[in-house]
């Protein structure tokens, strides 16, 4: 179902793209909210501030946030700053409370995605209001579950609704705190080109020294906005002290930002750039065709290795048959891991298709026993 909502510039009474979401991972005092709130607040590019007043962690006994005495100092920053205030709820306590400060956005964290009934709980306290929502993505690569969320809120009326990409948690160990997996994000606008979706660099990289990459690629992918966890002291910081930058540092990040038209009046650029993507629609058809007699062939080694008793999954065939097509691809200027990851999906899908064949056979010889 496609979802009701209201465009990202008509949230706020000034709109500029990107939308800048800064401030610290948590709320740890009142002067560190104010004083943050200020140093950033200098930077024309920010236009909303965001600090964490429950922290749920990992495991207990480690600081968890100061709770409704937080939204007390962002009700401040609101007083003594031209910032707007967001900041996570987990439940519909918490909701209620950041209704009753004048919180001015809501966010919804990984942990809370993931259940259903949380976020339903949150969903009914904010009927009635039109108080904009955040949802970031759940912390397993779940684009349903992703969707479901804002489903849920969009079913309670919330119309001023987005998403935030935070990565994903993997148990492989690679450079992102969270590994990106773009084509989720990339697949969830596909599906719902109104929505805006917030990159949240900080959780990604885990790493100061990653963020400014992240933040260029989130908007090379047409993202709409950044939340960047930004701390006076970073190293002193009380949560996620090694991926929060200083506002001097989240200046000079922004500023080196690439911002990319997602489209152009030019007519001549126009006309070239339909020219070169009928190319590719013609490349894409050739390669389907080409994957459509694959398939056929695959069928066919299916029922030999049928009637031979053969396993369909063949080792030794499938080592071969990867280091080979890496060896082409490198050959012709192709990145490995591409080629790897593409041929991985065609031989897996070849095996689902043979195995198919070996339990279609099975089932019908049991048929015709009984």
């Amino acid at each position: 179902m496609p979802l009701d909502l209201i465009p990202l510039n008509q949230w706020f009474d000034k709109f500029d793209k990107p939308l800048i979401i800064a401030g610290p991972c948590s709320a740890e005092s009142e002067e560190q909210i104010l004083s943050t709130a200020k140093e950033i607040e200098m930077n024309e590019h920010v236009q909303v501030f965001r600090a964490g007043a429950w922290k749920p962690r990992t495991r207990p006994y480690t600081f968890e946030g100061h709770g409704e005495q937080a939204l007390k100092w962002l009700s401040e920053v609101k007083k003594q700053s031209r910032l707007l205030v967001t900041t996570e709820v987990a439940n519909a306590e918490h909701a209620e409370l950041a209704l009753k400060y004048g919180i001015d956005i809501l966010w919804i964290g990984a942990r809370t995605t993931v259940s259903p009934f949380a976020v339903q709980e949150i969903a009914d306290v904010l009927k009635g209001t039109d108080i904009p929502v955040l949802v970031k993505n759940p912390i397993n690569a779940d684009l349903a579950l992703w969707i479901g969320a804002l489903e849920r809120f969009n079913g309670a009326g919330i119309k001023k609704l987005g998403a935030i990409h935070r990565g994903f948690s993997t148990a492989e160990k690679t450079k992102w705190r969270n590994v990106p997996m773009w084509t989720i994000p990339i697949e969830l606008k596909r599906q719902f080109p109104d929505l805006p979706i917030i990159c949240d660099p900080s959780h990604i990289t885990g790493k100061r020294s990653l963020v400014g990459e992240v933040c260029q690629k989130s908007l090379d992918v047409g993202m709409d906005g950044l939340m960047v966890e930004t701390h006076l002291s970073p190293n002193d910081a009380w949560s996620d002290a090694a991926q929060q930058v200083t506002p001097t540092s989240l200046k000079e990040i922004i500023t080196n930002l690439h911002i990319r038209e997602s489209h152009s009046e030019d007519k001549d650029f126009g006309q070239k750039l339909e020219a070169l993507r009928r190319q590719i629609d013609s490349i894409d058809n050739e390669i389907l065709e080409s994957l459509k007699l694959r398939m056929d062939i695959v069928k066919e080694i299916g029922k030999e290795k049928l009637r031979n008793n053969i396993t369909p999954l063949q080792l030794t065939r499938m080592d071969s048959l990867m280091k080979e097509r890496e060896l082409k691809a490198a050959s012709l200027g192709l990145k490995e891991k591409y080629i790897s990851e593409l041929f991985h999906t065609i031989h897996t899908e070849s095996v689902k298709t043979q195995t198919s064949i070996m339990n279609n056979f099975k089932d019908d010889e049991k048929n015709e026993r009984e």
